[in-house]
């Protein structure tokens, strides 16, 4: 009896192994069938989709009747309105509605206010949509009489002007340290555009005038390429021609840090609440929120308006550095106030606003013009560091959005879990046989033994 058991047993772990393999390499198929070629590299939000929604019902229904869109805390668009009726249409529409007091009108109406006033240098204001509010910002350098003046005019438009000091200074990202360098100083490449003939860095205008020569090293050795042409003040946009006319292997990836880099698929629009990444030469890698669109900012060397307001750190030398978003890129770093240690307010320079005023698009992955290769690889032999977020730097882009090798194995949108599936019923089945052999040969041995004794 005890033998007959010991059979069924060793039968049904033969027959369970042999399920695993054929339910994992089904698995496997099912995976490898349904699995992107480009997995994102770029953490994964909603942003985009509730962005796009919130911009559609705002453009709908018209800005005396909204005051704004932005992605709220659960990836829902949210949309202010100033009305019941028009709450209940965005409801309609799948998204949350805010009841609010001044329509968009009224807040860009202030905005033109503020600018109409004297200009103070250390200045800057936005729309803050969620406040329904005019934020107005001082930095340490304006005077108790400069705050004084601009908040009479702000008391003038009405309560819903609000202002606050700031600590530290509102500055352009540049300093004259190293890598790309000019006799400027040094800023970071921003995103690889072309004309449709030749290739171009998008970085900061205020960077360096038109007929700057920059270098990817502090000797002067390589020569990276011109400023052609931009715009600053007013703007924060540049373009640097390559040297050699061509942006090189991978210039669809933006470098990150570490040997890494996202590869960029394409260009788009920001909403207030979204997720934004942002890489430069001095800070690296660094991510934060969207608080606010159509900032403007009083620059010492001028006024800048359009700006994009984020809670993103930078420091000097990250002077057009890429922001960007799930691979899309948003923005060139103009400027702010604090560092990654403290923290502080930066702003960058909208893109599609930018290439549209020089004419030319974004090199994004898939193209086959202007050079790029079909995928990223290590950094060749006298190219910056990726990162150095140095122009057309090569840079390997991690799977998916960088997790381990274990969270990749267990993701079953993967062929890792068919294949844990098929190795552990490999195992089984070796199992199984290696003790119907042990099995074996102990009954051998104990007849053998009985038969001589």
């Amino acid at each position: 009896m005890r033998h007959a058991r010991r059979r069924i047993v060793r039968r049904a772990a033969r027959l369970a192994a042999v399920g695993g393999l054929l339910i994992g390499g089904t698995m496997v198929t099912r995976a490898v069938a349904s699995e992107p070629a480009d997995a994102p590299a770029a953490p994964h939000t909603l942003a985009r989709s509730a962005s796009g929604a919130g911009a559609g019902l705002v453009a709908r229904l018209g800005s005396e009747r909204t005051a704004g869109h932005w992605v709220g805390d659960d990836g829902r668009p949210v949309v202010a309105v100033t009305d019941e009726e028009t709450a209940g249409s965005v409801r309609r529409a799948g998204a949350t509605a805010k009841l609010v007091r001044h329509s968009m009108s009224e807040l860009r109406s202030a905005a033109s206010a503020l600018r109409a006033a004297p200009r103070v240098t250390g200045t800057a204001w936005a729309l803050d949509y969620r406040s329904n509010q005019v934020l107005v910002r001082g930095d340490s350098t304006v005077s108790g009489s400069d705050w004084s003046r601009l908040t009479g005019v702000a008391e003038g438009i009405g309560g819903f002007v609000r202002m606050e000091r700031v600590q530290g200074t509102f500055t352009t990202r540049l300093n004259g340290a190293q890598p790309i360098l000019s006799t400027a100083g040094r800023c970071s490449a921003g995103f690889n555009v072309t004309d449709g003939t030749d290739d171009f860095i998008l970085t900061a205008g205020h960077c360096g005038p038109t007929g700057s020569v920059w270098f990817g090293d502090d000797k002067g050795d390589r020569e990276v390429g011109k400023t052609v042409s931009g715009s600053f003040p007013g703007d924060d946009f540049s373009l640097v021609e390559y040297a050699g006319g061509k942006a090189g292997d991978s210039a669809d990836v933006v470098a990150v840090g570490d040997g890494k880099g996202v590869r960029i698929t394409g260009v788009g629009e920001p909403a207030v609440g979204q997720r934004v990444f942002r890489s430069g030469s001095t800070s690296g890698l660094r991510d934060g929120r969207v608080t606010a669109l159509d900032a403007t900012v009083n620059y010492p060397e001028g006024t800048v308006t359009g700006l994009i307001e984020t809670d993103v750190c930078a420091e000097p030398g990250d002077s057009g550095g890429p922001m960007f978003s799930e691979g899309v890129a948003l923005g060139v770093t103009s400027g702010g106030d604090g560092d990654c240690d403290k923290g502080g307010t930066t702003f960058f320079q909208p893109l599609p606003e930018a290439m549209e005023a020089l004419g030319v698009r974004l090199i994004v992955a898939g193209q086959e013009d202007a050079g790029q290769g079909a995928a990223a690889s290590s950094p060749a032999p006298g190219t910056a560091a990726p990162g150095a977020a140095a122009p057309g730097a090569a840079a390997s882009v991690p799977g998916a959005d960088g997790r381990t090798l274990l969270a990749r194995l267990t993701d079953r949108r993967n062929v890792g879990p068919g294949l844990l599936v098929v190795a552990g019923s490999l195992v089984a089945l070796v199992a199984t046989r290696w003790i119907r052999a042990e099995h074996d040969r102990k009954a051998y041995r104990q007849q053998y033994s009985a038969t001589w004794g």
